[in-house]
């Protein structure tokens, strides 16, 4: 089903084009203006939601290495930490549902994340659940995950799950990103985003990194997205929850770094939806099937 060959090459020219130009597919880092699109093409922006998640195993990288093949750019990761302190990239706070940590460790429940180290993570099978031609497939440690981006010339927006149950992720998260490179001023103002459920999460990523671009995942009322304003650059929020007024009402104010607020909406899997939050003037679209959604609406 993802093989479109003629578009992702397509995008693939287009995502070359830009990193030699400097350029970004992200208006909220370089000011192109809500839903133009790179270079200002229109369309929105399309983000690879735990990577081509639709035919891949999710947060693998299997699932990154997918995306770059399709031709897309942007993705989008979760990131937790272990018992033993280390960031992985994992969507649920149990292993049970992507790994076979149930045959594995079957003593354990409820299989935390942050009840199993680093090392006992590594052990288990990330892929299996997904298809057998991915069996192997592991959980990535945050930094394994940078590297790989990295390597694959891609972009990354970092969500920072539950951090409820995680004291001072916020902090642990930039330095491995400073570790990996990320916190240069290249990566910075073109290749990464960091958003989360959180709004204190948000705003202690903004403090420490002012620079960096940042996301609120949610649909706050129109009243209170004032307050949001003065400490992100995102609301991203479910698509079942928005309306074409209340995007409006996000872009007509300005940001923590004084540009138009944007909205990147999530997880639109299917043609019709992509057509319907296009229409409402979103800047960028989340999804699990980011070639069902290029084709839709056009985004790269």
């Amino acid at each position: 089903m993802y093989v479109r060959p003629a578009a992702a090459a397509a995008a693939a020219f287009l995502g070359l084009a830009l990193t030699l130009l400097g350029g970004t597919a992200s208006y909220a880092a370089t000011g192109p203006g809500p839903n133009a699109g790179p270079l200002g093409l229109g369309g929105p922006v399309v983000y690879a939601h735990r990577g081509a998640s639709a035919y891949a195993p999710e947060n693998t990288l299997e699932a990154i290495d997918l995306a770059r093949r399709m031709g897309f750019d942007w993705v989008e990761n979760d990131v937790q930490r272990t018992k033993d302190g280390e960031l992985v990239v994992i969507h649920d706070d149990t292993l049970a549902r992507t790994t076979d940590v149930e045959q594995v460790f079957p003593d354990r429940k409820p299989w935390r994340v942050k009840d199993f180290t680093a090392a006992e993570i590594a052990r288990l099978d990330a892929g299996s659940w997904f298809g057998e031609e991915y069996a192997g497939a592991f959980v990535p440690t945050l930094r394994q995950y940078l590297d790989r981006v990295q390597r694959n010339r891609q972009r990354l927006l970092l969500e920072i799950k539950k951090p409820e149950l995680y004291p001072g992720i916020e902090e642990q998260t930039l330095k491995v990103l400073g570790e990996a490179g990320w916190l240069d001023p290249r990566h910075v103002s073109q290749r990464l985003v960091v958003q989360s459920f959180s709004a204190d999460c948000v705003r202690i990523v903004h403090g420490l990194r002012p620079d960096l671009v940042t996301a609120f995942l949610g649909t706050p009322p129109v009243a209170e997205l004032p307050r949001y304003a003065q400490f992100t650059d995102r609301i991203n929020p479910w698509h079942t929850t928005i309306s074409a007024d209340w995007v409006a009402a996000v872009h007509g104010l300005l940001g923590a770094h004084g540009r138009a607020m944007e909205v990147d909406t999530w997880i639109v899997d299917d043609a019709a939806t992509a057509r319907k939050v296009q229409e409402m003037g979103v800047d960028g679209i989340i999804t699990n099937a980011p070639d069902v959604v290029r084709e839709a609406v056009g985004g790269f």
